[in-house]
């Protein structure tokens, strides 16, 4: 009953921090809810880690809530399979980031989960899979196979859907970055494909564009 009252207490409060125009600029990326996120990490300082009461704000399926949880929840505490259904029902965008990049990369599940996202059909999950994959080829590249990732990003990114094209993108530019050796390969793929060539990025802000954004942040750290 506690449980319950409290999780009907932070809904109130969520409701009352929705905002419309914010509401308005987040569906456009796919987002829904309208809820400042500088508010929302706010209310997350304020109640502290609950891992229950993460679970419960989950369950409720609210965008909002979920990203909630995400801030309030201790990521080593969940099991496997109930990751791989979060990661299934995680719905908008950035629920699905932050629950990959806040909590599964923190698991002691993510790299058992890594390779069976990868081979998953749904291209939402498999961008889980590639996320991971990122991860690990800028910090634990031992063990993969960054030719066989090139492989498969060669032939498969320029007609995967959005989320995935994204993610598989970032991976194809971490490993032009992190390895040397693989780097003008990374760059010929990311010129050939073009994916993300035309992307609008602001003033001081990088392009996603694989070859322009592997040069840039090779020259950032060779001038460190």
């Amino acid at each position: 009953m506690v449980a319950e009252v409290t999780v009907a207490e932070v809904m109130a409060e969520l409701t009352a921090l929705e905002d419309p125009k914010i509401r308005a600029v987040n569906a456009r990326h796919g987002d829904d809810h309208g809820v400042n996120l500088s508010a929302l990490r706010a209310l997350a300082k304020r109640l502290k880690t609950q891992q229950e009461l993460a679970r419960r704000l989950w369950e409720t399926g609210d965008a909002a809530a979920r990203l909630l949880a995400l801030l309030i929840c201790r990521p080593k505490a969940f099991e496997r399979d109930e990751l791989d259904a979060m990661v299934r029902e995680a719905g908008s965008p950035k629920v699905h980031d932050w629950l990959v990049n806040y909590v599964v990369k923190k698991s002691p599940h993510a790299e058992e989960l890594r390779p069976a996202w990868l081979a998953d059909p749904d291209p939402a999950v498999a961008s889980a899979g590639w996320a991971l994959t990122t991860e690990r080829v800028a910090k634990k590249p031992a063990g993969l196979d960054l030719s066989g990732l090139l492989d498969v990003i060669e032939a498969e990114m320029k007609g995967a859907p959005d989320r995935l094209q994204w993610a598989m993108n970032h991976c194809l530019a971490q490993i032009g970055i992190e390895h040397p050796g693989h780097r003008a390969r990374a760059v010929e793929i990311g010129e050939r494909l073009e994916v993300l060539k035309d992307y609008p990025v602001s003033p001081g802000c990088t392009s996603p564009y694989a070859p322009v954004w592997i040069d840039e942040m090779v020259r950032r750290r060779h001038d460190a």
